[in-house]
């Protein structure tokens, strides 16, 4: 059966689905949980783009955006970003092309703000998820940013 993923805004109906999504255990080590994220949400609501990720009444993910951020920090604005801040496939349903339509679906976000690169960050090491980014076309930028590896995909999408 093909999916049919789709987004939802986080909402007081589904908040409950959203902080059940849970990756499976090996994996929890590099990245935070739902909860985590929609309290950043909260305090950066400028930036932060989170959704839902369910296919049909499912609940499967959970995606955060961040959108626009001055990535120097140093107020200058010269080196504007947007990207993939966190994804969160359930561990019961990882390997179904949810995470690929997360990137995509981010993608399209990004072009329809007029931004042309989608950026994102992993743990490195054999377990973390480099192979999956390298796979949808990112490269690595020879970036890190809090130890973690910088990965960009020109155009996004």
């Amino acid at each position: 059966m093909p999916i049919t993923p789709h987004l939802e805004e986080i909402t007081p109906a589904n908040l409950d689905a959203a902080l059940g999504i849970r990756v499976r255990p090996d994996q929890e080590h590099l990245v935070e949980p739902v909860v985590r994220s929609l309290a950043e949400a909260y305090v950066h609501p400028a930036v932060a783009w989170p959704r839902l990720i369910r296919d049909g009444d499912r609940a499967v993910g959970f995606l955060m955006a961040f959108l626009d951020i001055d990535w120097k920090g140093d107020g200058s604005g010269t080196d504007i970003r947007s990207g993939l801040w966190r994804l969160n496939i359930d561990a019961a349903e990882q390997g179904r092309g949810y995470g690929r339509f997360a990137v995509e679906a981010v993608a399209t976000e990004i072009r329809r703000r007029g931004g042309t690169r989608l950026f994102v960050t992993w743990h490195p090491g054999p377990d973390g998820p480099e192979a999956f980014y390298l796979g949808l076309g990112f490269r690595t930028t020879g970036e890190t940013s809090g130890g973690q590896t910088v990965g960009v995909l020109e155009p996004a999408g």
